[in-house]
């Protein structure tokens, strides 16, 4: 019977979220109308809550564990309190953007119950607390002076909290990423990035000058060190990038970008050369199979798994991705290639696509030159950290150890991409505001939408 099961919900996952997908890039032709969009975010919200029950029933079937069913409630009402918190707060914001973040959190709190119960637990936690920390970003948003004049607060507290994790902080698989309180681990890195598109936002908003420019570059060339420095390679490789794309987006100046490229490559060679740890990774990369007993062992595993699982996965409980090591924070895609499928595997990527291209959009439909700026930050950040994700785990580029945005284990990680997402939906909700347009008025503009809608 739990066969038969099993191998009816490989089907089933399969179809749900490529349906969801499908209605994702339905909703992105520019000539849908609305209540055409309208439908499709109806029928894709029916399927998370499908792949939720889904999801939830499998594993029961599996442990007959009853805690399955407590984390199935938790998760459905987590879910449905997340919908109504951006209809009501973000009354202008896209839903397709709700959608896909609710989608991606609900496949990583399925697959890190499978993995680890007590992980899954821990991460719906956090997801909560990021949840209610994002009712008070629209407010945040308001007020433009404010946000403009932090900018020498944003840059001292990521020097500061860099500064720590590369002093004090815990070494992990040879790279110091975080600091631990009592039995929490903070990763500061995660939440530093967002403080590098808003700093990046203030200094290049009005004055694109080469010595403005060159002084943006060495402050967030600072950060970067830093995370070098504690060999965070990562990261340090997804500010980078992100850095890149804002100051050529706020320059236009193609030389910015081809300097930087150049720049890049060169600081690849002497990483290489500087550190044995990037030389690791990068014979793991070369030739996994002939280090297999020690360096690439990790990369091995991943492609074993993702071979394994074919087009249709193996299905839940039926794969072994506990073999690879970290599975549930660096290697989750290899995971869900294992026991979902590589279909349900492209669909996760075509969605981590979409997302980049609706931030993209929105941030092209945005006005104000200040918050498009940071719209393409933050976009250029969540695509950096999904690419050097998913080029890791599938041999694309050596491993980087970073994890994939809402569904690889990690409350750090968590919480800033559900406030990276949140950022974007509430620059969404003022793109009409004009460059000219004080945080008076954007203030005035949020109130009325609230009295509105009492």
């Amino acid at each position: 019977m739990l066969h038969l099961i099993t191998e009816i919900s490989r089907v089933t996952f399969i179809v749900i979220f490529a349906i969801f997908t499908y209605d994702c890039f339905n909703a992105l032709k520019r000539n849908t109308s609305e209540s055409r969009a309208r439908s499709l975010y109806t029928r894709q919200t029916a399927m998370i809550y499908l792949f939720l029950i889904n999801g939830n029933l499998l594993l029961y079937f599996n442990t007959l564990d009853w805690k399955i069913f407590v984390m199935a409630l938790a998760e459905i009402v987590l879910v449905t309190i997340a919908m109504i918190i951006y209809k009501k707060i973000y009354e202008m914001a896209s839903p397709a953007v709700v959608n896909n973040m609710c989608m991606l959190l609900s496949i990583g709190l399925i697959m890190l119950t499978r993995l680890d119960m007590d992980k899954a637990v821990r991460q719906l936690f956090f997801a909560c607390v990021a949840l209610i920390i994002t009712c008070i970003i629209p407010l945040f948003l308001t007020n433009v002076k404010l946000i403009k004049g932090l900018k020498l607060f944003y840059i001292v507290i990521s020097i500061l909290l860099l500064g720590i994790v590369a002093v004090a902080g815990r070494t992990t698989y040879g790279a110091k990423i975080n600091i631990t309180i009592g039995s929490i681990a903070i990763q500061p890195s995660e939440f530093v990035k967002i403080l590098m598109v808003l700093f990046i936002a203030c200094m290049l908003v009005t004055d694109v000058s080469r010595k403005q420019v060159f002084t943006t570059v060495i402050l967030c060339g600072v950060l970067i060190l830093i995370l070098a420095y504690s060999r965070d390679l990562g990261n340090a490789m997804i500010f980078y990038l992100t850095l890149l794309v804002m100051v050529y987006a706020a320059t236009q100046k193609p030389v910015y970008l081809l300097g930087g490229v150049g720049l890049f490559g060169l600081a690849a060679v002497v990483g290489y050369f500087a550190f044995s740890h990037v030389q690791t990774r990068v014979l793991a990369w070369k030739d996994p199979l002939a280090v297999i007993d020690s360096a690439g062992y990790q990369i091995s595993q991943s492609l074993f798994a993702i071979g394994t699982g074919g087009w249709f996965g193996t299905g839940l409980y039926q794969g072994m991705p506990k073999k690879i090591p970290v599975v549930e924070t660096d290697f989750i895609f290899s995971a869900i290639s294992e026991e979902l499928g590589g279909l349900f595997a492209l669909c996760l990527i075509f969605i981590c696509i979409a997302n980049f291209l609706m931030m993209f959009n929105i941030a092209l439909q945005i006005n104000n030159r200040f918050y498009k700026l940071i719209a393409l930050g933050l976009g250029a950040l969540y695509a950096s950290q999904v690419f050097t994700t998913l080029g890791g785990v599938t041999k694309f580029i050596p491993s980087t150890g970073v994890t994939l945005p809402l569904i690889s284990y990690g409350g750090s990680s968590l919480m800033a991409t559900m406030l990276l997402f949140a950022m974007v939906e509430g620059l969404y909700q003022y793109r009409g505001v004009k460059e000219e347009t004080d945080e008076t008025e954007i203030y005035q503009r949020y109130a009325k939408k609230n009295r509105r809608r009492r």
